[in-house]
């Protein structure tokens, strides 16, 4: 079973931010989970909310607000770590060994996403990293775009218990997800696995922080899973 960490290693540093990832590339993780949103000024950062007051204590909208302004903003704090900042996703990148894995979920709740998913794709392609990159989002229509800019690229759905499930895996999940798919952790069946890798589908789960869980997991046949401490979760598997 693949570990990945969640938004890096976000039980030891501050999500989304180079610390958090260099936590995950010690605690041995094979690949990291982050979220990608694009600012006023275009630049592609990687960040979770949409608007940073749980972050940064300002009430600042991110697509709203130049990367000028982002990149002076601490991110650690207020989360109980040392100060941090928001990192490019193009830094991330180049901070992370190529054998690690690197979910980057497209982060857009809108129906236009202003460039967000092509931009992305673009940036990923230009480094030579989408053998290993997995385009996941909860919004199907930022997938889409992914695969008309490139059909080729690996695509996951996710997948949200608090939606209408049968809307998600069988009306937007053939149309969207190439190569994975990514459910809720409590979304994971016997017989939905099944059909899952019947359609040729990885599976990988968020988000995983008890080894007992991971252990059923993984001999239902998931492939993977997205933790907030991915040593500890290691750990608890092997044990």
């Amino acid at each position: 079973m693949h570990i990945l960490g969640h938004r890096g290693a976000s039980a030891l540093a501050p999500e989304n931010t180079l610390p958090a990832f260099e936590a995950a590339i010690t605690a041995g993780a094979d690949g990291v989970e982050l979220d990608v949103q694009r600012c006023r000024t275009g630049e592609l950062v990687v960040c979770h909310d949409e608007e940073l007051t749980r972050l940064a204590g300002v009430g600042w909208e991110l697509r709203r607000t130049p990367w000028s302004d982002l990149r002076t903003l601490d991110v650690g704090s207020r989360l109980g770590f040392a100060p941090a900042r928001i990192p490019l996703l193009e830094e991330v990148l180049e901070s992370l060994p190529r054998r690690m894995i690197v979910n980057v979920e497209i982060k857009c709740e809108r129906v236009e996403d202003e460039g967000l998913s092509v931009a992305t794709v673009k940036l990923v392609k230009r480094m030579g990293q989408a053998g290993r990159v997995v385009f996941s989002s909860f919004n199907p229509l930022c997938l889409l775009r992914v695969a008309t800019e490139d059909p080729g690229l690996e695509r996951a759905l996710l997948l949200d218990p608090d939606r209408n499930l049968t809307l998600q895996d069988a009306v937007w999940a053939p149309l969207t997800a190439r190569g994975s798919i990514h459910p809720h952790h409590g979304m994971v069946t016997e017989e939905r696995m099944r059909r899952w890798h019947q359609r040729g589908l990885c599976v990988r789960v968020w988000t995983v922080n008890d080894p007992a869980r991971a252990r059923e997991l993984r001999a239902l046949g998931v492939e993977a899973c997205i933790t907030d401490d991915p040593a500890a979760l290691r750990a608890g598997l092997e044990a």
